[in-house]
């Protein structure tokens, strides 16, 4: 794989991280997985161990919950990035109290970092704007937050995917 962003997008458990480290697994050199999530509580706790035995041996874990776009900057050429993922990079930006416009310069930020990475980057982000429209002021500010942080990452890769039901669809 080249260097830039691949971008897949997916419903929750919907086979998109597997996807993603399965990608990576094929590339050479260092394996680099910038985790995005908090354990906040034990059942997130619980997932986050889970996801460390999937990805296995030879995976360095990077556990960066709201600055990814200087962790990309930071790692340099000759490694294979998977961020997982970023809608839980959205939520976390949402509750360390970023306004919206702040937010969509972190987004854009990162967008830029990805892109101009010199080891591939595949960032992994949850669809969420497929079901109804939510009742609460925040979840519809996340939901749109999402969709908008979404198109922004797709538009910057040069490859984009959406994984349903296990199965990659090639969208670009």
């Amino acid at each position: 794989m080249d260097r830039g962003l691949v971008f897949i997008v997916g419903g929750a458990r919907s086979g998109k991280s597997a996807y993603a480290l399965g990608r990576a697994s094929n590339c050479k050199g260092r394996k680099v997985y910038i985790a995005t999530a908090q354990a906040l509580d034990s059942e997130m706790s619980a997932r986050i161990d889970a996801h460390r035995i999937e990805r296995g041996e030879g995976w360095e874990t990077i556990e960066e919950s709201l600055h990814v776009a200087a962790a990309i900057a930071g790692l340099g050429a000759g490694s294979v990035v998977v961020i997982d993922c970023l809608t839980l990079w959205l939520s976390n930006l949402l509750h360390s109290g970023m306004d919206d416009e702040k937010i969509k310069e972190a987004v854009d930020a990162l967008a830029a970092a990805c892109a101009l990475s010199l080891s591939p980057v595949i960032a992994v982000s949850n669809e969420v704007g497929l079901g109804l429209v939510p009742e609460n002021p925040l979840a519809r500010r996340f939901r749109d937050l999402s969709g908008w942080m979404n198109q922004k990452m797709a538009a910057k890769a040069s490859e984009a995917w959406l994984v349903a039901s296990g199965i990659p669809l090639k969208l670009k």
